[in-house]
């Protein structure tokens, strides 16, 4: 029997590692629990408002940011049955409709104050026809 994770393409590795890390993290430290559903990224989006409000330099906050926005890329491969995509250390999900989405860049628009993981999921899913 195989797993969700050894039957994944490759590209999927290191976001799904990126992805459980921010999960543990948040469950550990902030006591907060992620559950993979597109609501949890309300609650992300949050994290990272306060963390962008606490003046935290992007550089001490740059692999959080890399593991909100690969635990958004996992909601949205599992909403929507897409799958990861990688090229020259870059990650992306591809939606079965063919569409693209770079959650990991989203997650540090949203540090900027300038995006949102929730409604980029929002999107996808819209794209890709899910519920």
């Amino acid at each position: 029997m195989t797993t969700q994770q050894e039957s994944r393409p490759h590209a999927a590795a290191k976001p799904v590692r990126w992805a459980a890390d921010a999960v543990a993290t948040m469950r550990e430290g902030a006591r907060v629990r992620l559950d993979y559903s597109a609501r949890s990224l309300w609650r992300v989006d949050r994290m990272i408002e306060d963390i962008r409000g606490d003046g935290a330099p992007y550089d001490a906050v740059q692999n959080v940011l890399r593991g909100f926005g690969a635990y958004a890329g996992e909601v949205i491969v599992r909403q929507t049955g897409g799958e990861w995509w990688a090229t020259g250390g870059d990650h992306w999900v591809r939606t079965p409709d063919g569409s693209f989405w770079d959650p990991v860049d989203e997650a540090r628009r949203c540090f900027g104050g300038q995006g949102s993981l929730r409604l980029l999921c929002r999107d996808a899913t819209a794209s890709a026809g899910a519920p």
